[in-house]
C-alpha cells in the first residue's frame, strides 16, 4: 500500500479540496428571477459585485468541505478592465452552441486526497478579448463553429503567461500553496498575482448574524477565525500588500441601492484597477488578498509561495522538499493504479483524465424550499417563482461534495453523469464513489414517489436509470479484488432505493400499463425527431425502444443484485425471481407479444426503432438510424450455474417460464443453456438479433466510426429521415459535429457525434457476450471486409478506436484538438488535453463543455486501451 492509499483511510485529509465552483454565476440556485432567465439573473459582470447565496466561484479554487472558507488565486495583466478573478465564458443565449467556456486550463495532477493538486492556466498578457469573443459568436449561425479564444490570435506572438497552481499538504489542515508564473513571451511582463482568501456569506441571509473575520497580523500574516473551523493562519513569502474587503453584494453598482459600507465584494478589483479607496484602511473584512507586484523576464518564471494552515508561524523552510515528496507520492498512486497501461503516452492520458475527474469535486449547496419562499434578511422573491422550476422538489436539501460534470459549463449535478463518474472514481477512491451512488438516494434527494433528482434546471425530467449497473459494476470489482468478500452493506442500502425508483418508473413512464416506456428526451438531447420531452404533435406517444431497453437492463441488474444479496439473505430470492419476471416481460413487450403492440424491431430493417403512437391506437416506426436502437445490446448478463442453483426462487421461476411461456422465453437468448464454462446468458437479444444489430454497429458507412461508434449512423447524412405530420416537416440528419438546431439549447448533440459513455456500454456489453460465445462466434468486422473476429476482439477494436481521440496519431497529432494549428504544433500545448464532452463522428475532434472530464474520464478504465 503507497503513502495516498494510507492516507485515504483518514477521511480528515479530504476536509480540503478543490471544491469551489469555477462558475457559480448564471446558476438556478442564484436565480430569484420572476421569469427563470438564471444566465441574466446573475451575469459574469455581476459576479464580481455580488455576494453568492449557495455557493462560491474562483479559478483553482479550494475549500473546506462546508465551504465556509475558501482561498482561490485572481490575476492582473494591467491591461484589462477587470482582474481576473473568475472564467470568462458565453451565456446559452450568447453562443452560436449554447454555454461555453472561452478560456484555455488544464488539470494536470490530483491524488484523491488532495494532498498534491497541480493546474495551468494560460493567461494572456494583451488585453483579454471579451468583446470579441462575445460579438464574434453572437453573429454566427448554428452551422457554424464556435469562435475561440485561441480564434482572436491573442497567443499566436506566445505573449502569455503560464500560471500552475499547486496545492501540496503537509497535513490535513496544513496546505503549501505554489504559483509559478512563466513568461512565454520574448519580452519581459509584468504581472500582479493576487491570492485571494474569503468566507462563503453566510451571515447576509437572515438565519445567523454570526460574521467570521480575517485581519492583518504581525508580518506578513493574516489571521482568520471562524466559530465553526477555528483558528487559520494565511502565510505570504516575501513583502506583498495586504488588502481586505468584505464579501457582501455592491447593492450600489448593481441595483443603484444605497449600501450600508464601502468595502464590497468588488473592492479589492475597485482599488487596482481603478485605483478608488475600496479597501479596508484598518486591514481588516471577510474577504482579503495579498497582491504580489511581479515582472518576470522573457521565457523566464517566478514563483510565490504561501501556505494555509493553523500554525501562525509556518517558516517555508521544509516547503520545497514536501512539494517535491508529494508528487512523488502522486507518481506512485497513479503508476499502481494505472500500471497495466503499456505506454508513457496512455499513462499520461489517463492520469490527466483522473486529475480532472477529481478536480472537478465540488461543494453544491441547493436548499429548494429556502430557495422558492426567499430567506428573511432579503427583498422576499416575486412570487411568480413558487411555481416556476422545481415545485415539486422542496424535499431537496443538498450540502456534499459531489463530482460535477464540468464546473464551468455544468456546476451541478447530473444524476446520470454521476453514476458514470463513479466508475472511474472507484479506481482512485472507491469510498467516495460509493458515496456519490447513496447521495442520490438518500431522501434529502430522491423523490418520496421514487423519482431520482435529474438536475437543477429541472430535477422533473428524466435521465436514463443506469445506478443499478453502476452499483454491481462498482460491488463486483470490489468484491474480485478482496477475495469474494463485496460490501453488501453498500449494495443493500442502494438495492432498496432503487426498488423504489423502478416503482416509480414502472408507475409514471409506462403510461398503459404495457411495458412500453415513455421516458422522454432520457439524456439524448436532440436525438429524436421530435423534443421527446413535450407534447408531441397530433395527441401521440413515442413508445421508445431506448426507454424500453433502459428498463429491461435496469430489472437485469436489480435481477443480479437481489440474486446476489439473495446468497447472504434467503428472502431475497422472491425478489431476483420477481426481476427477471420483469425482464422478460419488457422483453415480450419489445418484440410485440402484448395485444395491440407492435414489434419495435423491425422484420425488414432488422434494427429496434421508436413508434409514434396515435390516441386511435394505430403507429408508425421512426425508422432513424440511432442509439436508440443500438441500446438494447446493453442489456446482457452472464450468471453462473452454481448461482442460479443456489437462488431457489430464480431457478423455479426460470424454470417455469421454460415450460409455461416459451413465447416469453424465447425471446432472449438462451438462458436455460451453459456454456462450457458454466455461464448462462441472460439478454434482450438473441444471437441472430445481435448479429444483425452489430452489422450496423460495424459499418463504417452507417455506425463505425475512425474513433469510435456514432450516435446517429452516417447512412443519414444522404438520406436524412424525413417525416410529415399535422402539415409540419421533421427531419434528420446525420450531423457528426456540433448541432445545427436549437433542441434544448443547442449546446449538445446526438445526431451524429461520439460519446464517451456510450461507447463504454457498447464495449461492456460485447465482453459479456463473449463471455457466453467465447471464440466459436465470430462476426465481419468492418462489415463487409472479410475479416471475422471473435467479440473480444471486435470490443478491443472499438476501444481503440476511441484511444485514437486522445493520442497522437502518425503525424503527431491528436484528432480531439482538429485542426486548430496551435494545440497540434506548439510543445506548450500539444500535450496537456482537454476531455470534452463529445467527439466529432469523423474527425474525433472534441466538442461541447471542454472540461467534461466526468463521464469522459471513462477513457481511464481498462476498458479503454
Amino acid at each position: 500500500m503507497n503513502k495516498e492509499q494510507e492516507r485515504l483511510k483518514d477521511n480528515t485529509w479530504k476536509k480540503w479540496g478543490p471544491y469551489v465552483s469555477a462558475r457559480q454565476w448564471g446558476t438556478v440556485r442564484e436565480d430569484y428571477s420572476p421569469n427563470g432567465d438564471a444566465w441574466n439573473y446573475v451575469s459574469h459582470d455581476m459576479a464580481r459585485s455580488k455576494a453568492f447565496r449557495w455557493g462560491e466561484e474562483g479559478i483553482a479554487g479550494i475549500s473546506d468541505d462546508e465551504q465556509l472558507l475558501c482561498f482561490a488565486p485572481a490575476f492582473w495583466n494591467h491591461q484589462d478592465p477587470i482582474i481576473k478573478e473568475r472564467f470568462f465564458g458565453l451565456t446559452n443565449a450568447e453562443g452560436n452552441h449554447g454555454e461555453d467556456v472561452k478560456e484555455l486550463y488544464y488539470y494536470l495532477n490530483n491524488t484523491p486526497t488532495h494532498s498534491y493538486m497541480h493546474m495551468l492556466y494560460k493567461y494572456p498578457q494583451q488585453t483579454f478579448p471579451y468583446a470579441p469573443l462575445v460579438n464574434t459568436n453572437r453573429q454566427r449561425t448554428r452551422q457554424q463553429a464556435e469562435f475561440e479564444i485561441v480564434d482572436t490570435g491573442i497567443f499566436d506572438q506566445n505573449k502569455y503567461f503560464d500560471i500552475a497552481i499547486e496545492y501540496t499538504k503537509e497535513s490535513p489542515t496544513t496546505i503549501l500553496i505554489q504559483i509559478t508564473v512563466m513568461n512565454r513571451s520574448q519580452e519581459e511582463a509584468a504581472i500582479q498575482v493576487i491570492p485571494t482568501i474569503w468566507f462563503r456569506n453566510t451571515w447576509a441571509w437572515g438565519y445567523d448574524s454570526y460574521k467570521p473575520f480575517i485581519q492583518s497580523g504581525s508580518g506578513q500574516v493574516m489571521e482568520i477565525f471562524h466559530q465553526q473551523l477555528g483558528q487559520y493562519y494565511l502565510t505570504a513569502e516575501g513583502n506583498p500588500q495586504q488588502v481586505y474587503c468584505e464579501n457582501e453584494t455592491n447593492v450600489s453598482r448593481l441595483y443603484h441601492q444605497p449600501g450600508s459600507g464601502n468595502y464590497y465584494k468588488d473592492g479589492i478589483n475597485n482599488y487596482l484597477v481603478d485605483n478608488q479607496d475600496t479597501v479596508n484602511p484598518e486591514n481588516k473584512g471577510t474577504k482579503a488578498a495579498f497582491i504580489f507586484e511581479v515582472s518576470v523576464p522573457a521565457q523566464d518564471q517566478v514563483s510565490i509561495r504561501l501556505c494555509l494552515s493553523q500554525n501562525p508561524n509556518y517558516d517555508f523552510a521544509t516547503f520545497s522538499d514536501l512539494v517535491s515528496l508529494r508528487k512523488q507520492e502522486a507518481d506512485e498512486f497513479y503508476q499502481q493504479i494505472l500500471k497495466i497501461n503499456k505506454t508513457e503516452e496512455a499513462y499520461q492520458i489517463k492520469k490527466q483524465a483522473l486529475a480532472g475527474l477529481l478536480w472537478n469535486k465540488q461543494f453544491y449547496y441547493f436548499d429548494v424550499h429556502q430557495w422558492l419562499k426567499g430567506d428573511p434578511g432579503q427583498p422576499p422573491p416575486p412570487p411568480e417563482r413558487l411555481h416556476l422550476r422545481n415545485d415539486c422538489w422542496k424535499h431537496v436539501n443538498a450540502k456534499e461534495i459531489l463530482s460535477m460534470p464540468d464546473k464551468w459549463e455544468y456546476p451541478w449535478f447530473a444524476a446520470w453523469d454521476m453514476a458514470f463518474h463513479c466508475f472511474p472514481l472507484a479506481l482512485v477512491d472507491l469510498d467516495f464513489a460509493k458515496s456519490q451512488l447513496l447521495y442520490l438516494t438518500k431522501e434529502w434527494y430522491m423523490h418520496p414517489n421514487g423519482q431520482l433528482p435529474a438536475y437543477e434546471w429541472n430535477f422533473s425530467d428524466s435521465n436514463p436509470p443506469i445506478h443499478a449497473m453502476i452499483t454491481w459494476e462498482i460491488y463486483r470489482q470490489e468484491k474480485a479484488a478482496n477475495n469474494g468478500q463485496g460490501d453488501v452493506a453498500f449494495l443493500t442500502k442502494v438495492f432498496h432505493k432503487l426498488m423504489l425508483n423502478f416503482t416509480w418508473w414502472v408507475n409514471n413512464k409506462d403510461e398503459h400499463g404495457n411495458n412500453i416506456f415513455e421516458g422522454g428526451f432520457l439524456g439524448l438531447d436532440n436525438i429524436g425527431v421530435f423534443d421527446r420531452n413535450t407534447i408531441l404533435p397530433g395527441g401521440g406517444h413515442i413508445e421508445q425502444a431506448d426507454g424500453t431497453s433502459w428498463m429491461a437492463m435496469y430489472a437485469l441488474n436489480l435481477m443480479q443484485i437481489a440474486h446476489e444479496l439473495s446468497l447472504y439473505y434467503s428472502a431475497y430470492s422472491d425478489i431476483s425471481a420477481k426481476f427477471f419476471e420483469h425482464f422478460l416481460y419488457i422483453a415480450g413487450a419489445m418484440n410485440g407479444l402484448n395485444e395491440l403492440q407492435e414489434n419495435l424491431w423491425d422484420e425488414e430493417d432488422n434494427f429496434y426503432y421508436d413508434r409514434l403512437r396515435f390516441p386511435e391506437n394505430k403507429s408508425v416506426p421512426l425508422k432513424v438510424r440511432s442509439l436508440v436502437g443500438l441500446i438494447p445490446l446493453f442489456v446482457v448478463e452472464t450468471v453462473g450455474e452454481g448461482g442460479m442453483q443456489e437462488d431457489e426462487a430464480l431457478d423455479q421461476r426460470m424454470k417455469w417460464f421454460r415450460q409455461n411461456r416459451p413465447d416469453l422465453a424465447d425471446l432472449v437468448s438462451h438462458w436455460e443453456r451453459k456454456n462450457a464454462k458454466g455461464f448462462h446468458l441472460i439478454s434482450l437479444m438473441r444471437g441472430y438479433r445481435m448479429k444483425m444489430t452489430l452489422k450496423y454497429l460495424l459499418d463504417e458507412e452507417e455506425f463505425l466510426s475512425e474513433y469510435g461508434i456514432r450516435s446517429v449512423s452516417k447512412f443519414h447524412q444522404q438520406h436524412p429521415f424525413d417525416f410529415r405530420l399535422d402539415g409540419k416537416h421533421y427531419s434528420i440528419r446525420y450531423t457528426p459535429g456540433e448541432s445545427d438546431n436549437n433542441m434544448f439549447g443547442g449546446n449538445s448533440n446526438w445526431r451524429g457525434p461520439i460519446w464517451i459513455p456510450l461507447n463504454f456500454l457498447i464495449i461492456q456489453g460485447l465482453k459479456r457476450f463473449y463471455q457466453f460465445y467465447g471464440d466459436e462466434f465470430k462476426v465481419e468486422c468492418p462489415t463487409r471486409s472479410g475479416n471475422y473476429y471473435t467479440l473480444q476482439e471486435v470490443a478491443e477494436e472499438l476501444s481503440s478506436r476511441v484511444f485514437k481521440i486522445f493520442k497522437k496519431n502518425a503525424a503527431g497529432k491528436r484528432p480531439l484538438f482538429g485542426s486548430a494549428p496551435l494545440f497540434q504544433e506548439s510543445k506548450d500545448f500539444q500535450d496537456y488535453i482537454l476531455f470534452y464532452e463529445y467527439f466529432n463522428g469523423d474527425t474525433g475532434q472534441g466538442l461541447g463543455a471542454a472540461h467534461q472530464t466526468g463521464w469522459t474520464a471513462l477513457i481511464a478504465t481498462d476498458l479503454f486501451q
